[in-house]
């Protein structure tokens, strides 16, 4: 029985390799792999988004311990990838997370996952996927939501071996503090896929720290304004009256 070649192409943390494989005509597959990254307490964690485009009937299978808002990015991802002119494969894929013992939540992984299909599907250039940690949620259209923990993953990204960080642009001040880290802020996955096909074109975030810290912040809110409440009133006044650590804790029924 005659046989084709496939390519196998995985993107490692520094370099990108290439291997060949065996399979039966018509069943050429890809598989990439993207970082992006989780919390887990204060803690970051690197998570790999790795994607499988293979042949049969088109499905897409997130496996790796997704919550519920990750299992939604397939329709979230597959909508966007259509508004924003790509084209979404009519295959089945599989997107695993790993390590496949961490529970994955929240939407910062639609990101990855885009760009993973993206790069399994040889729609965007794969040669700065290993040195790039990526986090954001994407809308409908394919623009690019903020999402949360951004700081203290931007603050391990180095330790990490991670040379740049994209986000969407209402993170990319809150990442751009940390020193020694590129940081890209990116309206829509169309930026980011300009961004990894011509790296030239966009510039990284710059943030003048002392300047930042250096600016009289007034907060307007007064606990005065506050309707009852009183005993959370005045444990924040001994809290703030002392310099003393304070966890509050609300009932779900309040």
């Amino acid at each position: 029985m005659s046989v084709t070649s496939a390519i196998l192409v995985t993107y490692d943390n520094k370099n990108l390799t290439e291997s060949i494989g065996e399979t039966h005509p018509g069943s050429e597959f890809v598989l990439a792999r993207i970082w992006s990254a989780s919390l887990y307490g204060l803690e970051a964690v690197r998570v790999g988004v790795e994607v499988d485009v293979t042949g049969g009937l088109p499905r897409t299978t997130i496996v790796g311990l997704p919550d519920t808002a990750v299992q939604e990015s397939r329709e979230r991802v597959k909508s966007a990838l259509k508004n924003s002119g790509f084209a979404f494969p009519q295959r089945q894929i599989v997107v695993n997370l790993t390590p496949a013992d961490l529970r994955k939540e929240g939407p910062s992984f639609d990101l990855p996952i885009s760009l993973g299909i993206l790069a399994a599907s040889e729609q965007v250039n794969p040669q700065l996927l290993g040195d790039y940690l990526f986090l954001g949620e994407v809308s409908l259209d394919g623009s690019l939501r903020p999402v949360t923990g951004v700081l203290p993953i931007a603050a391990a990204a180095p330790q990490m071996g991670i040379r740049g960080l994209v986000v969407p642009a209402a993170n990319a001040g809150e990442a751009a503090v940390v020193r020694d880290l590129n940081v890209y802020g990116c309206h829509s996955i169309t930026d980011v896929v300009e961004l990894l096909n011509n790296p030239d074109v966009k510039d990284p975030v710059c943030v003048d720290l002392d300047r930042l810290f250096s600016q009289d912040r007034a907060f307007h809110l007064d606990l005065k304004d506050v309707k009852g409440q009183a005993h959370a009133r005045r444990a924040l006044e001994i809290a703030a009256a002392g310099g003393h650590n304070l966890i509050l804790s609300i009932a779900n029924s309040l």
